[in-house]
């Protein structure tokens, strides 16, 4: 399941990104018994500050071990989406182990956005008030 609402898979809210060659690879994916392997675009999956936004769903065997979806945030590379590629050619979650590098952007449907840092707030507002006299 690949975002692609408001925020993901849009240039506006990630610049420098091929969105739509990252599309197109993520639905040319085969699973490790050669099978295309079926992708589908959500409106929104209600991570944005996270975009872009994947959920690898484990295959048949994947699930029969027990795995569970996995999401991942801030997918913006080709090396990501290459670990992706790999990955499930291995057999995804429940079957292969999560790629290194993809270790740092897994996430969840319930992750928080995180709190702007009150010093910085503080900043902008003296920045703001430098200007005027």
């Amino acid at each position: 399941m690949v975002c692609r609402g408001c925020c993901c898979g849009t240039k506006k809210k990630r610049p420098g990104v091929d969105h739509k060659g990252q599309w197109r690879r993520l639905k040319s994916l085969r699973d490790d018994e050669g099978r295309d392997v079926p992708a589908r675009t959500s409106d929104c999956l209600g991570i944005c500050f996270q975009a872009n936004v994947v959920v690898v769903h484990p295959s048949s065997r994947g699930r029969e071990a027990g795995a569970r979806p996995v999401w991942l945030g801030d997918v913006t590379s080709d090396s990501l989406v290459d670990a992706i590629d790999g990955w499930v050619a291995a057999g995804g979650p429940g079957v292969s182990e999560v790629p290194t590098a993809l270790t740092d952007h897994v996430t969840s449907k319930d992750a928080k956005k995180p709190k702007k840092d009150k010093k910085s707030k503080k900043g902008k507002k003296e920045k703001k008030g430098k200007g005027k006299k």
